[in-house]
């Protein structure tokens, strides 16, 4: 409790804990916190170097009246307590990691464990808690853009080796937002695996649930999850028949009912992206008919989560809004969940030296 009270008063402040003394910088250094603006015309976002996090995401809709359709916070401090994971940068390993627990290169690594007996989203102070350096801010001109950067520290939440972390996000043409990752390992291999956790609600982020948007997937498989939403057999199978079958477009909330993500009615499924991997290549396609919003995300990655904010209970957003549940939808991009302890799974190893990368691209229409 004194951790989180320390927290939530430096955020209130607008002022970070001294860095790390692995984070490259000096004892005693520090950090700020903020809120930075990209703009391009009527299109803008707001990111806080405090988790990297996308707190806003504005462009018209087909009447030309502007909206925000990113899930939120009004204030950094509210993120602090946060337990939704809005708008942030997850890792160094995103997504679920069995019991914690892995093993590499004959040695068994133990996890900080915050979701019951299993390990989320890099653990209980995973990138989506820590304060980031902003390397570069450039809010308008032709490339609106801002990079982040963290050092993720040798032993952080169990995990070895010290790994650089990056993030930028771009404005690179009208309505459309680039977001590139990457980590390396700088001296201990590591296993890196980053994602993105924005909800989207395309109508406006308050504007009522998402099931009645029209979702495309381009994934015809499917890593099977057991009740705690970890791929427990290691198998992959066809979407075809079942609920999870997004090929042709359809609602979202067309078969929701059918679905239950780990023990809530709704989606939670990790979906294998149609094509090469580490290829760039259309991953979702979703619009919002009321407003005429839609959105249409490219990426780099192997995976992709479908979740719909299924635990939304009078969840308290941005502007007074109050989010119920399927309010958002998140589209997470990312390597196969648990494949620290799936050999079948594709390696999300680093090596020394080594360099992950990760590429999004959200283009937005209306």
């Amino acid at each position: 409790m004194a951790r989180r009270e320390m927290l939530l008063g430096l955020a209130l402040l607008c002022l970070a804990a001294s860095a790390h003394p692995a984070a490259g910088a000096g004892a005693g250094a520090r950090k700020m916190v903020g809120v930075y603006e990209l703009r391009k015309g009527d299109f803008s976002v707001k990111v806080t170097n405090f988790g990297a996090r996308l707190m806003s995401v504005v462009f018209p809709d087909s009447e030309g009246n502007l909206a925000d359709v990113v899930l939120g916070k009004d204030t950094i401090a509210e993120y602090v307590d946060d337990d939704f994971y809005f708008g942030p940068i997850t890792g160094r390993i995103a997504q679920r990691v069995a019991r914690g627990r892995f093993v590499l290169d004959g040695k068994v690594y133990h996890m900080y464990r915050n979701d019951g007996n299993n390990t989320i989203h890099g653990g209980g102070r995973g990138f989506s808690k820590t304060i980031w350096t902003v390397k570069e801010h450039v809010a308008g001109g032709e490339s609106p853009h801002i990079t982040l950067y963290y050092r993720s520290f040798d032993g952080e939440q169990g995990l070895p080796g010290n790994v650089d972390a990056y993030v930028t996000y771009r404005l690179s043409a009208p309505y459309t937002l680039g977001v590139h990752m990457n980590g390396t390992a700088l001296d201990r291999a590591t296993p890196v695996n980053f994602l993105l956790h924005v909800y989207w609600n395309l109508g406006g982020h308050g504007a009522g649930d998402v099931l009645g948007h029209t979702l495309r997937l381009f994934a015809s498989r499917h890593a099977v999850l057991d009740e705690e939403l970890l791929p427990s057999s290691g198998r992959v199978e066809p979407v075809a028949g079942t609920p999870l079958d997004f090929r042709a477009p359809a609602a979202i909330g067309a078969r929701i009912r059918r679905v239950v993500g780990g023990r809530a009615v709704g989606y939670d499924a990790n979906y294998i992206v149609d094509g090469g991997e580490g290829e760039m290549r259309p991953v979702a396609r979703a619009r919002d008919g009321a407003s005429g919003r839609a959105l249409e995300l490219w990426a780099n990655q192997p995976t992709m989560q479908l979740y719909t904010g299924n635990n939304f209970n009078r969840t308290r957003g941005k502007g007074g809004r109050v989010y119920e549940r399927y309010a958002g939808f998140c589209l997470e991009t990312m390597g196969y969940v648990d494949a620290v302890n799936h050999p079948e799974f594709p390696s999300q190893i680093l090596r020394p030296g080594q360099v992950y990368h990760h590429d999004m691209v959200f283009k937005f229409s209306f």
